[in-house]
């Protein structure tokens, strides 16, 4: 698989240039699915020119962002039928559980973590269970340009040592995802009790006066 990275790193990106930063995360966040190409991606324009590596957050969050919301559209147009299809009843049921217990957070929080998370699961869902176009993608837009971000500044500080810590951190990811997964959950229950705590007591003050 880094054989496939170092070659993306090496020949392709230099040969698409910024516009296929962004045609790559399209594809990967919509048709494809290419595990940590665009954290690599990333890294990889940072290091190279760390000038610019700006740039390559946004191509990518904003290719990212588009390729999500053709599978929102998607999901929208093909309703919990075409996600059953994709995903069986199952996942479906249990991604479900997820949007009615933490909202937003559903999709935030795979959208932060790093492979193997299951991402465009809840990507199409939020088109499947009606959830509104515009906080979809600010969402998607803030979660993916907050990560691609952090690896940018990764290879701007680290250089080709960024890959490596990149490697560490996807192996650390995979064999603890069960347990993120619970603590995710737990802060996004947190979150979520502390936000209704707050519209409460807003509303309480605004009956009082």
């Amino acid at each position: 698989m880094y054989r496939v990275l170092s070659w993306i790193q090496g020949v392709l990106i230099p040969l698409l240039g910024p516009p296929g930063l962004f045609a790559i995360a399209f594809l990967d966040s919509s048709f494809l699915t290419l595990p940590e190409i665009n954290d690599v991606m990333v890294v990889s324009a940072a290091l190279k020119d760390p000038a610019t590596g700006w740039m390559a957050v946004a191509l990518t969050t904003l290719g990212s962002t588009a390729g999500g919301s053709l599978l929102w559209l998607l999901g929208r147009r093909g309703g919990e039928a075409l996600l059953e299809r994709r995903f069986g009843p199952e996942r479906t049921a249990r991604t479900r559980a997820a949007y009615r217990r933490f909202g937003i957070l559903a999709l935030a929080i795979p959208a932060l973590l790093p492979p193997p998370m299951p991402f465009k699961i809840f990507v199409l869902a939020s088109g499947v269970f009606g959830f509104p176009f515009a906080r979809f993608a600010v969402t998607l837009l803030l979660a993916r340009g907050a990560r691609y971000s952090f690896w940018a500044v990764m290879g701007m500080a680290y250089g080709d040592e960024a890959l490596g810590i990149l490697r560490a951190v996807d192996r650390w990811t995979a064999a603890r995802l069960p347990l993120l997964l619970g603590v995710a959950a737990t802060l996004a229950l947190l979150v979520g009790l502390a936000l209704v705590r707050r519209r409460r007591a807003g509303a309480d003050v605004g009956g009082v006066s």
